[in-house]
């Protein structure tokens, strides 16, 4: 009988809690939250040579953070300061960084943080994808994609997480995709990378709201585009493609960003 009533008392639980977040999403298009400022955030972009990397850079820039950019391709990551540049803003940086190793990882961060300062906003967003059928995926393309897309995301964390617990202060921002939700066909790599990114996220924010206690002020937000027009890949094709419209660099970004602020 005690286990009915709990049973009980938990759906109940549900259904107020499903009620109260109904009643808040409809409060919320009445009365939108207010944005947050950028403005001298020290904004940290893996994968800002190009696409929504080089995007995502223009627009925290323009609302007045300080960016870094970081790629691993030097040239295209200078491309990025200079368009800024050419803005008329000087609050930018770039480094060269292959956010797969680890060592080179926590080396530009000590130079990020000796030369610009604590990072307060780090965006993960560095990513790449073979389309191919999994038997013909090379043993070095499958590791390439596995170090780029899910290790990176503990080196970058390791490196920049600690100053933001200790002033209980940031933002993490992962970019996962729509193919961390469900599997596409040449995706047998890339979609379990896109997953892990999903349970690595969701896992070190509730780790740390359990270690402090309820207090972190640390904040997490994880990113699934749709198919966004970035060069990587071909859109692929999907059973409801009316669904599925693929997203520009510049409006991926700016949802991005929203999302954050």
């Amino acid at each position: 009988m005690y286990n009915i009533i709990l049973l009980l008392a938990e759906i109940l639980l549900l259904i107020l809690k499903i009620l109260y977040y109904i009643c808040e999403d409809i409060y919320r298009v009445i009365v939108p939250i207010k944005k947050k400022s950028v403005t001298g955030e020290i904004v940290l972009i893996t994968g800002a040579g190009h696409g929504i990397g080089k995007e995502l850079a223009i627009g925290y820039a323009s609302l007045g953070a300080t960016v870094i950019c970081c790629d691993i391709d030097e040239r295209t990551n200078n491309e990025t300061m200079s368009d800024i540049k050419k803005m008329g803003i000087d609050s930018v940086y770039a480094y060269r960084c292959d956010v797969a190793d680890r060592e080179q990882v926590f080396r530009v961060a000590e130079k990020v943080k000796e030369e610009v300062g604590d990072v307060t906003i780090l965006v993960n967003n560095a990513g790449i994808v073979f389309i191919k059928s999994l038997l013909n995926q090379r043993p070095d393309e499958i590791a390439r994609v596995m170090d780029v897309n899910v290790m990176a995301h503990y080196w970058t964390l390791k490196a920049f997480l600690p100053s933001m617990i200790e002033k209980n202060y940031g933002h993490v921002v992962a970019l996962s995709s729509i193919a961390g939700l469900l599997g596409i066909t040449y995706g047998t790599v890339y979609c379990p990378t896109k997953f892990a990114v999903k349970a690595l996220m969701e896992t070190v924010s509730e780790e740390l709201r359990v270690l402090s206690n309820g207090k972190s002020l640390v904040k997490f937000t994880t990113v699934y585009p749709v198919f966004v027009l970035t060069g990587l890949s071909k859109k692929q094709k999907m059973r409801f493609p009316m669904f599925m419209r693929s997203l520009s660099p510049q409006k991926a970004a700016l949802g991005i960003i929203e999302a954050q602020r």
